[in-house]
């Protein structure tokens, strides 16, 4: 098989924006994955996304699961804003309102939620594959961990905290982002060094009585918009170095958007935006990792989007 034509939903979570597929029923290899996850998330090409989603037959009990490849065809163990539209488009199939969904390497709990926002479709999560621990954040240090400290090897005197969720991060609170130091660091992270073998997520984060805004160098992606693991790791950060009561929600911004969250009961909790902007369909040459032809329309959801877009302001 080369050519095959998918059917997508073009969503979006607190701005993080993915073309999702229904794969329960489509049957490719991992590698063939990872090359329509090039093409449909290449920003040059005609669709374009922060990567691919996939709502897939879920395990151990899960009634779905869900898998997200990043635009260079890496697949990530987590993507917190990904997820909820996942559990979105689940809960469409299977007639329910809340459950339990099966990530890569972790399981979480989802459920529609009240709006965030006048007619925003809103979905919450809960996970509690979280961790400090210097193994399972993927830094080549010696066991333990790593909370509101320079991290020895890392080229920069920031002091930051390591946190697995589970996918890799690096959260620092500073006064003012300095994007381009951020993107510096992001991809001295990016080029695999000995200290971060797996590569990390590199977070900037500054905390006020508003709450929280994340500027992110996303692992496999670069300085992105938004990224929902990030979003839980600055919260679960911003607990364990007093920026924050645990158990209390915080308002979390980015560019893309706004999510409210809670470090609670040994795990992370978000609530946000899953929302649907259109359906579609296209090719894909999945030997070569390209969009053969035009975008097929197959319905706009304009309400949807005029909802979010009055909401983030």
């Amino acid at each position: 098989m080369t050519a095959m034509r998918f059917s997508f939903i073009k969503c979006q979570g607190s701005g993080n924006d993915f073309p999702l597929i229904d794969a329960r029923a489509i049957v490719l290899s991992d590698a063939q994955w990872a090359m329509a996850a090039r093409a449909l998330a290449d920003r040059a090409g005609p669709v374009g996304g922060d990567g691919l989603l996939l709502l897939v037959p879920g395990r151990n009990g899960a009634a779905f699961g869900q898998r997200m490849l990043n635009p260079d065809g890496s697949e990530a163990e987590t993507c917190l804003n990904g997820l909820r539209c996942v559990a979105r488009l689940g809960f469409e199939a299977t007639g329910l309102r809340a459950a339990t969904a099966s990530l890569p390497t972790s399981m979480a709990e989802v459920a529609l939620a009240d709006p965030i926002a006048p007619s925003v479709v809103s979905v919450s999560t809960f996970t509690r594959a979280v961790s400090t621990a210097i193994g399972d954040v993927g830094l080549a240090l010696p066991a333990g961990e790593i909370i509101d400290a320079i991290v020895p090897g890392l080229p920069s005197a920031r002091r930051f905290t390591a946190v697995a969720m589970p996918n890799p991060h690096l959260v620092t609170f500073v006064d003012a982002i300095d994007e381009g130091e951020l993107v510096a660091l992001g991809d001295w992270c990016e080029a695999a060094p000995a200290l971060v073998p797996r590569r990390c997520n590199v977070s900037f984060v500054t905390a006020d009585a508003r709450g929280l805004y994340v500027r992110t160098y996303e692992r496999g992606v670069g300085l992105t918009d938004s990224c929902g693991s990030a979003m839980g790791a600055s919260i679960h950060a911003a607990a364990l170095t007093g920026r924050i009561a645990t158990g209390s929600h915080v308002l979390v911004r980015n560019r893309g958007g706004f999510v409210r969250g809670a470090a609670r009961d040994g795990g992370i909790v978000i609530t946000g935006n899953a929302t649907f902007e259109r359906d579609a369909m296209i090719d894909v040459d999945l030997e070569r990792g390209v969009c053969t032809g035009p975008i097929e329309q197959v319905r706009e959801r304009r309400r949807e989007r005029d909802a979010w877009t009055i909401a983030r302001g």
